[in-house]
């Protein structure tokens, strides 16, 4: 991987806050929601996320 530039890391670095913050409300939703299909939606939206940040961090490995 060629070397980033300090504006991409830092927006690497946004992104990778971002979809941490997806995460944790994601998964805030699906532990208060009642109805069973809307939890499994957020808990497969959460993992999404968490798809995308692990994805965005081994880029920086």
């Amino acid at each position: 991987m060629p070397d980033l530039t300090s504006k991409e890391l830092t927006a690497l670095e946004d992104q990778l806050t971002m979809e941490q913050a997806l995460i944790k409300k994601y998964k805030l939703y699906a532990q208060q929601c009642s109805d069973p299909q809307i939890r499994t939606k957020c808990e497969q939206i959460a993992a999404k996320h968490q798809n995308h940040y692990t994805r965005l961090l081994g880029q920086l490995n």
